[in-house]
C-alpha cells in the first residue's frame, strides 16, 4: 500500500486548518521554519506544501512578508453605471468605505482636463478605502468641481458614498464615460494602506462620471489590490 507523501499530508493538515477556521482570510501562516519543526521535516518538503495550497488558490506569498491565507477575489463591475455598494452586494459580500480626507485644494491640468475646468479652479477632493467584508481592496481620489458641487464634502462625511453626495448636491443620475486600466507596483505607502507588501501587484484605475447633461462630475483614480479583486467588463 503506498504511503501519502509527507508534503501531501501536511497540505491536507493545512487545508482543514483554513477550512474550519483556525486561519482566517488574511491571516499569515506559521513561517517554514515553524511548520518544518512542528511536522519534523525539513523546509524543501514544507515549501512543497505550501506550493500546493498557492496552486489550489488558498494561500499566496508576499515577498519579504510570509505566506497568507488568501480570499476569494471579488468581482468587481466596471461599467456604464459604475455603483460599489450595489457591486459588492451583489458577490455576497459587505461592502464599506473608510475616509482618508476630505480637502479642498486646486485642480492640476489633468484633474482639470477631464472635469472641464480651468487648471487651478477649486476641486473637492475624497481620498478613502475601499473595503469588502472589513478588508481593503482599494486606494481611492475622487476629484469634483468644488463650483458645481459645493456642498459635497459635507455629503460625503455624512454618508461615505459618492452616489449619495452627488444624489444629495443634485445629481441624481450619473454614468461613467470612460475607464482606463493598467498595472503597476504599490509604492510603500500605497502598500501600508492595502495591507500590501511594497512592490506588490496593483491595478490602476482612472475613470470620469458624468451628469445626465454630459457635464463632468468626478475624475476617479484608484488602486485595487491586484489579488483581492476582478475587475469585470459590462454596458449597464
Amino acid at each position: 500500500m503506498r504511503k501519502t507523501p509527507v508534503w501531501k499530508s501536511i497540505a491536507v493538515n493545512l487545508t482543514s486548518d483554513i477550512a474550519e477556521g483556525r486561519y482566517k482570510t488574511g491571516d499569515r501562516l506559521p513561517t517554514e521554519a515553524q511548520l518544518a519543526a512542528k511536522h519534523g521535516v525539513n523546509r524543501h518538503t514544507v515549501r512543497r506544501a505550501l506550493s500546493d495550497l498557492a496552486d489550489q488558490g488558498l494561500v499566496h506569498a508576499r515577498r519579504g512578508a510570509g505566506v497568507f491565507v488568501a480570499a476569494r477575489p471579488t468581482d468587481y463591475a466596471i461599467g456604464k453605471r459604475v455603483r460599489y455598494h450595489k457591486s459588492i452586494s451583489a458577490s455576497g459580500k459587505i461592502p464599506g468605505k473608510k475616509i482618508l480626507t476630505l480637502t479642498t485644494r486646486a485642480a492640476d491640468e489633468k484633474e482639470a482636463e477631464a472635469l472641464e475646468i480651468v487648471s487651478g479652479d477649486q476641486v473637492h477632493v475624497y481620498d478613502g478605502l475601499s473595503l469588502v467584508d472589513g478588508q481593503p481592496i482599494g486606494l481611492f481620489q475622487s476629484v469634483f468641481p468644488a463650483d458645481r458641487l459645493p456642498g459635497i464634502l459635507e455629503a460625503l462625511s455624512e454618508t461615505e458614498s459618492v452616489t449619495k453626495a452627488l444624489q444629495h448636491c443634485g445629481v441624481k443620475d450619473y454614468t461613467r464615460i470612460s475607464t482606463r486600466l493598467n498595472a503597476r507596483a504599490a509604492t510603500a505607502t500605497q502598500a501600508l494602506h492595502l495591507r500590501l507588501t511594497e512592490g506588490a501587484p496593483v491595478l490602476y484605475s482612472v475613470g470620469i462620471n458624468v451628469d445626465p447633461n454630459g457635464l463632468p462630475v468626478e475624475f476617479g483614480r484608484t488602486l485595487f489590490a491586484g489579488d483581492r479583486v476582478t475587475l469585470t467588463l459590462n454596458e449597464d
